[in-house]
């Protein structure tokens, strides 16, 4: 009973008002404010407002696009006043933060508390908020752990707003009343984002990485934006997710709230949603208040690399603003929200490889400043660099997705050209040469121009093996030659009707560089993405004086007799008739009765001719069965 009386009695003696309480704050001392939508808005407010009494003091902050606007204070007084020092590691693009990017001082979320608690960046003084004190004089920062609770254990002179409409949530998030220097009682609501606006790039970008990037049992931890939200939106269908993230939002809710996130799989704080801040509506804060099912932590554990590591199939998504053809990144503040969100990316980014199963994944629309600008571009030269190229691994467009893990820069330079917006990918190409990422003698192809067609993507399982059927890219060319190398000998002649022990680029760039409409490639992988083995080809390629389509194939020895070529084969004709193409024509040897037979399952009428060594199969669509 006695410690009891203690707190509270604490509590009511130093309860005063924000003006009374700020007041106790000195000249040349260091105040941090506490971070997002825990912003302390009235008392920020009330700093403003006595920012004429004070000398010399430094703010300290993560990145915030603010309600009360300290930096104009700042630029006004010349510093004298007020000096600001933001926690960044962006690209500070945007007028905003670019107009005020002397204050950014560049760091790595998981990093931020160390130099608090060492002492290397004395914090003096700490401003905070916090739900009311429970029956045992704990309070929840809330909405706002991250580097808050770094701040408030470290920091000389604690003043915390007490605010009843901060939820209490759960993990370690809890400051003592005895560990708080003054009280200010002051309700107001907590700081909201308004609704994204919806875009057709970022909804194609979801489609894609729910389709083949993310498996059932992933532990996913994802940023904020358009884009983040048309991912979760995306993955509405997926089973038994977990979340270990930045950000709490609204839309992790609703996959919750649907039963997709379980959090049963993660093999590290399983059953728990995991994160350090909550962005988002009035509703998302009373989903966290008192639920089992949230813990939130400081930064430097939810953002250590090492704990990031410890989750199942860990899939960190970041959005990036610009990557150039080497693979650096350059990543922005979101205009829309209080906090950049991105101080975190290289955390993430590193972790998540190092967990079973884990991918890091780089979102961004192909174009900006509506579809004038590539953000796919030849050299970041003049934009501070987010994610240095080693970081890099898949990258995602509307366009397509692509692995740069291990790639050389020709390999990187024809990957990220391959998913630019179609508009750019000549001049994009261009550069390359003139850069010398790709070879002077390399000439640009059609497949530049032609739109990925994702539709004719599948997942199969074919003797035992998982098998990716798409259409083929440029950066299969290698992987594509490497096919033909390992071809059995009387399958390459029946393939290419003659003997052959080469297989030159040029010959190959035929294959995988292509319109994907008069000209297409299927390939059939197996192995990781981006990593993966060619077992099977099929290719059609229209006669323009006929519109009839030639096909072609070859199987891998371990693959034939297990109807791969019926399901290329299937896949061409549909894919050949939805171009307005007449029909398919197959030129083989009258002993390829694999072929024959093959051709003859197809729905159509089959016209058989003999040439001497030669036998012609053709159908036309038009002809059904």
């Amino acid at each position: 009973m006695a410690l009891e009386s203690y707190w509270a009695d604490k509590y009511i003696e130093n309860k005063c008002s924000a003006t009374d309480a700020l007041r106790k704050i000195r000249p040349g001392q260091r105040v941090f404010i506490g971070s997002s939508c825990g912003e302390p808005q009235h008392l920020v407010r009330e700093l403003s407002e006595l920012s004429g009494q004070f000398r010399d003091i430094e703010i300290v902050r993560l990145m915030t696009l603010e309600t009360t606007p300290l930096t104009l204070i700042a630029n006004k007084t010349k510093d004298h006043s007020l000096n600001i020092r933001s926690f960044y590691l962006g690209s500070a693009k945007s007028k905003g933060i670019a107009r005020n990017s002397r204050f950014i001082t560049p760091i790595n979320m998981s990093a931020i508390p160390r130099l608090f608690k060492s002492r290397l960046l004395p914090i003096h003084v700490a401003l905070i908020q916090v739900s009311p004190p429970d029956d045992f004089g704990w309070m929840s920062l809330g909405v706002s752990v991250d580097i808050t609770m770094a701040a408030a254990q470290s920091a000389d002179l604690v003043i915390a707003q007490i605010n009843t409409n901060m939820p209490r949530v759960l993990g370690r998030s809890f400051i003592h009343v005895n560990e708080v220097d003054y009280f200010v009682e002051y309700d107001e609501p907590l700081l909201t984002i308004r609704q994204n606006p919806e875009l057709s790039a970022a909804n194609d970008i979801g489609r894609l990485i729910a389709r083949r990037l993310i498996d059932d049992g992933s532990t996913i931890a994802i940023g904020l934006g358009t884009t983040s939200e048309a991912v979760m939106l995306a993955l509405s269908d997926k089973n038994d997710l977990g979340i270990h993230t930045m950000y709490m939002t609204d839309e992790i809710m609703h996959l919750f709230s649907r039963g997709v996130i379980t959090n049963r799989m993660k093999g590290f704080n399983d059953g728990k949603l995991v994160a350090h801040s909550a962005i988002g509506s009035e509703d998302l804060y009373e989903f966290l208040n008192d639920n089992p099912a949230v813990e939130f932590h400081p930064s430097d554990y939810v953002c250590d690399p090492a704990i990031i590591a410890r989750h199942n199939k860990m899939v960190a998504m970041s959005v990036a603003m610009s990557i150039d053809l080497t693979g650096q990144v350059a990543a922005d503040a979101m205009p829309h929200s209080h906090f950049s969100g991105i101080t975190g990316i290289s955390d993430f980014m590193r972790g998540a490889v190092q967990s079973p199963g884990g991918k890091s994944i780089l979102m961004l629309p192909s174009t900006a400043a509506k579809g004038t600008k590539s953000r796919i571009v030849p050299l970041l030269d003049d934009t501070a660099v987010a994610a240095p190229r080693g970081d890099v691994h898949l990258v995602v467009t509307e366009y397509g997705a692509v692995n740069l893990f291990g790639k050389s820069f020709q390999e990187r330079a024809m990957a990220l050209i391959s998913i630019a917006h179609p508009d750019f990918r000549d001049e994009l190409f261009h550069e390359a040469k003139k850069m010398g990422l790709l070879s002077t003698d390399r000439n640009l192809k059609e497949s530049l121009h032609g739109v990925y067609p994702i539709h004719l993507e599948e997942i199969l399982e074919i003797n035992g093996q998982q098998v990716t059927v798409r259409p083929v890219k440029p950066v299969d060319e290698r992987r594509v030659q490497e096919h033909f190398y390992n071809l059995d000998k009387n399958d390459v002649v029946s393939r290419f009707f003659h003997e052959k022990t080469s297989f030159l680029k040029e010959e190959v760039e035929g294959v995988s560089q292509i319109d994907y409409v008069k000209d297409l490639t299927l390939v059939a992988i197996v192995g990781e993405f981006g990593f993966g083995r060619v077992v099977g080809i099929g290719e059609y390629l229209v006669d323009p004086a006929t519109n009839i389509a030639e096909v072609a194939f070859s199987i891998s020895k371990e693959f034939q007799q297990k109807g791969m070529g019926k399901i290329l084969l299937n896949k061409l004709a549909s894919a050949a008739m939805a171009n307005d193409i007449s029909g398919l024509v197959a030129y083989t040897s009258p002993n390829n009765r694999g072929m024959i037979k093959l051709f003859n399952q197809l729905p159509y009428k089959v016209n058989t001719f003999f040439d001497g060594d030669m036998l012609t199969l053709s159908c036309k669509f038009n002809e059904p069965l």
